[in-house]
């Protein structure tokens, strides 16, 4: 999927009033983006065949306030299409703080690794609220260089508990809810963000949908939200062809567009996968992989897209 600048696209769904908030898609690409360190193909690394992590801010005009979920090795750039799409208008920046908070989903390196970057031979930010579950605070504590983002309270650290809101203000809140993925060092959780007329469900990672346990089912989170950006790592088998898919076990597209075909269209419309890795064919928007996806009613996220809420 193509690059696309914050502001270069407005879709139907942003909000006729300036004062609602909205969520704004920073990158739509796996934890390496893409294309992937060592690719040698001089094509895909025209800066229109890029793809930044998958990242995503909420944005409040009402108070300028805004919030990053995910601090992926992109942060630097994606927190600067952020200032670039939000404008003057955001109160962010002000007492060593760059946003109004970062929410991380969990450890693997695409998803925390840009931590780094709020650290005192970057910005050296002055307690920056960091949400996380508690085995990902635990995880940042014990090990360096993470743990001295803590020591010298450049982050402040802020729990989370599953299923519980946190709220942002009376009618801005964001849910972490916890999801089957190979948890070695944190637990995994996906994001509801619910603002005061629609909600969006943020599910970047997650194992085989077969994986999904005792929850609430898929289909009912999607029916929850009017948005739902979902895994899309990996198109179908074989993607890999000198690795072994089975140690990485995310729901391929073509395996979600067969489950999550018998929705109604309403519903199928709501899904925008996210998440591609390199590798994905649906990265291509003219390509058959990602033609298919749009004739089954569902879509894949693109950069810039931005979600009323």
């Amino acid at each position: 999927m193509l690059e696309l600048l914050l502001c270069a696209w407005l879709p139907a769904e942003l909000p006729s009033s300036l004062n609602v908030p909205y969520v704004i898609v920073l990158g739509i690409a796996q934890d390496a983006g893409a294309p992937q360190a060592g690719v040698r193909d001089p094509e895909r690394w025209r800066p229109q065949r890029r793809a930044l992590p998958a990242s995503i801010a909420i944005v409040d005009p009402r108070s300028g306030k805004r919030w990053m979920i995910e601090a992926t090795p992109a942060f630097p750039e994606q927190l600067h299409r952020l200032d670039e799409a939000t404008g003057p208008a955001s109160t962010s920046g002000s007492e060593g703080r760059p946003l109004d908070g970062l929410f991380l989903t969990h450890a693997h390196m695409g998803h925390y690794s840009g931590l780094i970057h709020l650290g005192r031979e970057a910005m050296s930010t002055r307690a920056l609220p960091l949400y996380v579950m508690p085995r990902m605070s635990a995880f940042l504590r014990s090990n360096g260089p993470w743990s001295q983002l803590v020591e010298l309270e450049q982050v402040s650290l802020r729990a989370m508990k599953p299923g519980v809101p946190l709220e942002l203000r009376e009618d801005l809140s964001v849910t972490p809810l916890l999801v089957p993925h190979r948890d070695e060092f944190s637990e995994t959780v996906g994001f509801i963000v619910r603002g005061p007329h629609r909600g969006l469900a943020f599910i970047p990672d997650v194992d085989k949908w077969s994986r999904w346990g005792e929850r609430p089912p898929i289909e009912a989170v999607i029916r929850s939200v009017d948005v739902a950006l979902l895994d899309g790592t990996f198109f179908a088998e074989g993607e890999l062809p000198h690795r072994s898919m089975a140690e990485i076990p995310h729901p391929f597209i073509t395996e979600s567009l067969k489950r999550f075909g018998s929705l109604d269209e309403k519903e199928r419309r709501k899904i925008r996968f996210i998440h591609l890795n390199h590798t994905n064919p649906a990265l291509d928007p003219e390509g058959p992989a990602a033609r298919s996806v749009v004739a089954s009613g569902m879509s894949i996220a693109r950069s810039g897209d931005r979600h009323r809420l």
